[in-house]
Parts: C-alpha cells; sequence; structure tokens
C-alpha cells in the first residue's frame, strides 16, 4: 500500500514538471514569435517587454510552486490528513 502512494506522489511530480516543461516552451516560443512582429510592425516601441514580463511573472511563479514548494504537504493534504486521523 505504501509503495502506491509512493508511486502516486511521484506521478504528480511528474506532471507538474511535465506542466511547468510545457508553460516554459509555449512562453518561448510565442515571446519570440511576439518579438517578431514587434520588430517588423511597429521597432521604435519595444512592446513586446510588456507581454514578456507579465507572462514572466507568471512562469516564475509557476517554477516556484514546481521546484521549491514541492517538500511541503499541500493544505489539502494536510486537512485530509488530519481528518483521517480524527476517524481513528
Amino acid at each position: 500500500m505504501e509503495n502506491q502512494e509512493m508511486y502516486q506522489k511521484a506521478k504528480k511530480r511528474a506532471k507538474a514538471k511535465m506542466g511547468f516543461y510545457i508553460h516554459l516552451s509555449v512562453f518561448i516560443a510565442v515571446n519570440i514569435l511576439l518579438l517578431m512582429v514587434n520588430l517588423n510592425s511597429n521597432p521604435e516601441f519595444f512592446w513586446v517587454k510588456y507581454p514578456f514580463m507579465g507572462w514572466g511573472i507568471g512562469l516564475l511563479f509557476h517554477a516556484l510552486t514546481v521546484f521549491l514548494f514541492t517538500g511541503k504537504p499541500k493544505l489539502l493534504d494536510r486537512m485530509i490528513d488530519k481528518e483521517l486521523k480524527k476517524d481513528n
């Protein structure tokens, strides 16, 4: 039973990492496209920095939650564990 639980936790972490890598790939591709549009349409005004910075902040928070805050149980997991302990 413990092996199954460990497998599920590892699977959840792997899915979170894969989600981040997909997010990063889309971020890079879209921002390259936006840069090309910006340079071709209006090179005097570098407007592409605004969506880059905004989306970059979101990407940073995504990375922090996936890679930095993985060791701590999530609030819902802690609440479930607390409820399970009450029942015993």
